[in-house]
């Protein structure tokens, strides 16, 4: 079975293409806001690299955040077009789950783990987990708030807690202060850990239709709050025009902090 991932949830872009047998062709880019420009080049170049053309791919995998807005939105209206293209199956992850599963080696059984991301405006994303033999466990909902909050969590969980990801690592003092320790060699979720994460889940058929999948935000996209505050300024309550109203994949997945 091929399975394509595509993970744009944060400032680093990455498109995968893996199987039941193994990783077959990958790609990154680590250049901010070039998400729409990046995922064409790079599922074509995975095809190619892997000798396959797209009519082999059996499923499209794809992380639904939370994370920065513009990206969230390239990576879902992608891996839908690609779906509904081709009336395949897709699987929606947590990017901060993504995240996590990436260094589940890195701890041992049993010790606590944060995905951290940056979420822009002072705050971060994260969520705890519990390295397990089998992988990570999530122990926590998925929260969004200030670095602050985030410290008080990780010296409450004791332990030095593993803390990875691009919100680690901005703000590695803190929460090295609080008892973490941060790894800054994982400052993003990877499609490649993506695409590992899914298969299991095409191969038992646990998946969802391409209509079905809905972004996590756990708070009001920064798109909605522009609109707001232009309403704002010019004595009103603020309202995006008919052509920037939330799709469906704007609302929040099921289980999520949502807004």
């Amino acid at each position: 079975m091929n399975v394509l991932g595509i993970e744009t949830s944060t400032a680093r872009s990455s498109v995968c293409l893996g199987s039941d047998r193994g990783l077959l062709a990958t790609a990154a880019l680590g250049r901010p806001q070039a998400h729409g420009e990046f995922l064409a080049p790079a599922i074509t170049f995975c095809l190619e690299r892997a000798g396959i053309g797209l009519e082999t791919v059996d499923g499209v995998a794809v992380s639904v955040g939370p994370g920065l807005y513009t990206g969230m939105r390239v990576g879902l209206v992608t891996a839908q077009t690609l779906a509904h293209a081709r009336q395949l199956p897709v699987v929606g992850q947590s990017s901060l789950d993504v995240l996590a599963f990436g260094f589940r080696h890195a701890a041992a059984v049993g010790r606590a783990l944060f995905a951290v991301l940056d979420a822009k405006r002072g705050e971060l994303f994260w969520a705890a987990y519990r390295a397990t033999a089998e992988g990570v466990s999530r122990v926590t909902e998925q929260r969004v708030g200030p670095p602050e909050r985030l410290a008080g969590e990780i010296e409450a969980a004791g332990g030095a807690p593993i803390c990875a990801g691009d919100g680690a690592a901005a703000h590695e003092a803190l929460l090295t202060s609080a008892g973490g320790t941060v790894v800054t060699t994982w400052s993003a979720p990877s499609a490649v850990a993506l695409v590992e994460m899914a298969l299991p889940r095409f191969l038992r058929h646990d998946t969802q239709r391409p209509e079905d999948l809905r972004a996590v935000y756990l708070r009001q996209p920064d798109a909605k709050i522009s609109w707001r505050n232009r309403g704002a300024l010019h004595g009103g309550p603020g309202q995006p025009p008919s052509d920037a109203v939330a799709r469906p994949t704007d609302s929040p997945a099921r289980g999520g902090e949502g807004v």
